[in-house]
C-alpha cells in the first residue's frame, strides 16, 4: 500500500516535531538531527566521525527523552569484553540457577563511543542486535525492545590503539556523518547559555515507541517510481 498525499503530510509533521524538539540541546545541527532520525525511522543506525566534545552524548540523550525511551552509553576501550556489552548470566546459588543480568545494550538508544577502540572480538558483539534486535547469550535469545537505535563514534584523527571496523560491521550502519564544530551563531548561543549544561536539560517526550514503529511501518509504504528504483539498482552495480 502506497502513502496518501495525506499520510506523507502527516509523517512530515511528526518527523519534523522530533527534529525541533531535538534541536533545544543540539544547536546549529538540524542536518545531523535529521540524518539521526532517518536511520530510527528506517530501522537503521548511525556511525559518527568526530572529536571529542562536540554533542555526541546529548544527541543521544535527547533523541531517547524525545522518543519516551531509554539511553545508554558504553565507553570502548580495548579491556571491554562482549559480556560488557550484551550482559552476562550469573549463577544464583540460592535458586541453584543462572540469572540473566542485561548489559547496556538494552536501551532505547545506545551511545558507542569510540567503538573502533575495542578489539574484533568486542566489536562483534554489537552484529547480531545491530541486525535483529536481540541479543544471544548462552543459548537464550533476549529482544532489546523498541525502538533500539545504536550510535557508534569514531575519532577519524586519532589512529593509534584503534582497530579498523570490519565489513560486517560498517554493513550494520545505514549512515555514516559527522556533527562537526558549531557555527559561529550556535557557538554565540550556546556561550550565552553557559550556565546550563545540556547534560541538565530534560526534554519533554513527543512521541512514543507505538508511535516510532508507526513511523518506520509508514516510511515503508513510500511510493518509488520504477525509473528510480532502476536508477537506485545502476548506480549500486556502477559503484560495487
Amino acid at each position: 500500500m502506497t502513502m496518501t498525499a495525506d499520510e506523507a503530510r502527516a509523517f512530515q509533521d511528526e518527523f519534523a516535531r522530533l527534529v525541533r524538539n531535538v534541536e533545544q540541546v543540539l544547536l546549529g545541527k538540524s542536518h545531523v538531527v535529521r540524518l539521526a532520525f532517518t536511520a530510527m525511522v528506517t530501522g537503521g543506525h548511525l556511525l559518527l566521525e568526530d572529536v571529542p566534545g562536540i554533542g555526541k552524548t546529548s544527541l543521544a540523550r535527547a533523541m531517547a527523552q524525545t522518543v519516551d525511551g531509554t539511553h545508554s552509553r558504553v565507553q570502548f576501550t580495548p579491556d571491554v569484553l562482549p559480556g560488557d556489552i550484551t550482559g552476562v548470566s550469573v549463577y544464583d546459588q540460592r535458586t541453584s540457577d543462572f540469572e540473566f543480568h542485561r548489559g547496556p545494550v538494552f536501551a532505547s538508544i545506545v551511545l558507542a563511543d569510540e567503538i573502533n577502540r575495542a578489539s574484533p572480538k568486542t566489536q562483534s558483539a554489537l552484529l547480531e542486535v545491530m541486525e535483529e534486535g536481540r541479543v544471544t547469550v548462552d543459548g537464550t535469545p533476549y529482544d532489546v525492545g523498541h525502538p533500539f537505535m545504536v550510535i557508534a563514534t569514531q575519532n577519524p584523527i586519532e589512529q593509534a590503539g584503534t582497530y579498523a571496523l570490519p565489513e560486517a560491521q560498517l554493513d550494520r550502519f545505514l549512515l555514516r556523518t559527522s556533527i562537526g564544530y558549531p557555527d559561529h551563531e550556535s557557538m554565540l548561543r550556546i556561550l550565552q547559555g553557559a550556565s546550563v549544561s545540556a547534560h541538565d536539560v530534560t526534554l519533554a517526550p513527543v512521541a512514543t515507541a507505538a508511535s516510532v514503529r508507526d513511523l518506520q511501518e509508514r516510511a515503508g509504504t513510500v511510493h518509488v517510481d520504477p525509473a528510480v528504483a532502476d536508477y537506485v539498482v545502476r548506480l549500486v552495480d556502477a559503484t560495487r
